[in-house]
């Protein structure tokens, strides 16, 4: 008497089981990858009005400090951007002809216009963390000792700024759990040999080069984590509403 089914379908079962089970893994990965910040949002770098701001050129090339524009970040939750004012200092019509050329002029003008219209300039937002998260406190990171270039990049080499890390939630406890990589003198912590620091929190190229030695800089952060009595929050209330 002759079979119904051939006999190689006596392991289908087994082979639809391995190949479902292989289907779901490859999903599950994609998912806890391409869903989350790290792929939506390192690397945004939206198109900012008029010429932008290069930041490259003021905080690279000019080594302008970031608290010239982000004056409040030391004092405030929020990093504010700086009034069209503050631009208009360095950008404004009796300035023109001592820093800036025909081409140079062109890219500044949005400047003067809004400055003469009394209008804000309406930059756009490239660190956004979402609604059901509480801001994230600058002042309070930067008393700690957590640089500018720990959680934005060296800025100082972008001609325009895109978001570098994920600000996920696993990201910001990591550095919570081990905070000591990222923190950097400031101004008065004393030399191991010696004398004291003058303040690394802005010197986005000087905290670069003393980060390429991981393992200096995180039995470093461990004499400020010490220094400063610092207790990095995990707990869920101190992020989230």
């Amino acid at each position: 008497m002759s079979t119904i089914f051939p006999k190689w379908t006596n392991g289908l079962p087994f082979h639809m089981v391995g190949g479902g089970m292989t289907a779901l893994t490859l999903v599950v990965g994609g998912v806890w990858y391409y869903f989350t910040p790290a792929f939506w949002e390192v690397g945004y770098m939206p198109k900012q009005p008029g010429g932008g701001f290069n930041h490259q050129i003021h905080a690279g090339k000019l080594g302008m400090d970031c608290r010239y524009c982000h004056s409040q970040i030391e004092v405030s939750a929020e990093a504010n951007i700086p009034a069209v004012s503050v631009c208009n200092g360095c950008h404004g019509e009796n300035k023109l002809q001592k820093f800036e050329n025909p081409q140079h002029k062109a890219k500044t003008d949005f400047i003067r216009e809004a400055y003469a219209a009394d209008a804000p300039i309406e930059w756009h937002r490239v660190h956004k963390l979402p609604d059901y998260v509480r801001n994230f406190p600058h002042s309070v990171h930067l008393n700690a000792g957590v640089s500018c270039i720990s959680c934005h990049g060296n800025v100082a080499r972008m001609p325009v700024v895109w978001q570098q890390e994920s600000l996920s939630m696993g990201w910001c406890l990591d550095c919570h759990r081990n905070p000591e990589p990222n923190l950097v003198p400031r101004a008065g912590d004393p030399k191991p040999g010696g004398g004291v620091y003058e303040d690394m929190m802005t010197r986005l190229f000087d905290v670069e080069k003393m980060k390429e030695d991981p393992a200096a800089v995180a039995a470093q952060g461990a004499l400020l984590y010490e220094k400063r009595k610092l207790a990095a929050p995990e707990n869920c209330g101190a992020c989230h509403y």
